[in-house]
């Protein structure tokens, strides 16, 4: 199963990126977490349907300082996993 995830609220600047990465690699999700020009984040994640819904609650919950005001989902299909490794941050320095 992958997901596409949009997260919107207080969700850059706080350290949340690295959070997702550490979440997702616990589960070991494969997929990828980035900050969008928007303010937002973004995330697609592969992996069972159990981890992810676990990856789910961890979105909806944050980091310390953060604050998620919206969580968007979307099923993406199967082969949009083809390319996708362990789990990374992307655009981080």
């Amino acid at each position: 199963m992958i997901l596409h995830f949009l997260i919107r609220g207080r969700v850059q600047g706080v350290g949340f990126r690295w959070f997702v990465q550490r979440e997702a690699s616990e589960l070991e999700l494969r997929g990828w977490v980035r900050n969008t020009e928007d303010g937002d984040l973004e995330v697609v994640a592969a992996g069972t349907p159990e981890d992810l819904n676990e990856l789910r609650g961890s979105l909806r919950r944050g980091p310390r300082g953060a604050r998620v005001d919206n969580l968007i989902e979307h099923h993406l299909d199967e082969s949009e996993a083809a390319n996708l490794t362990a789990f990374r941050i992307e655009g981080a320095w």
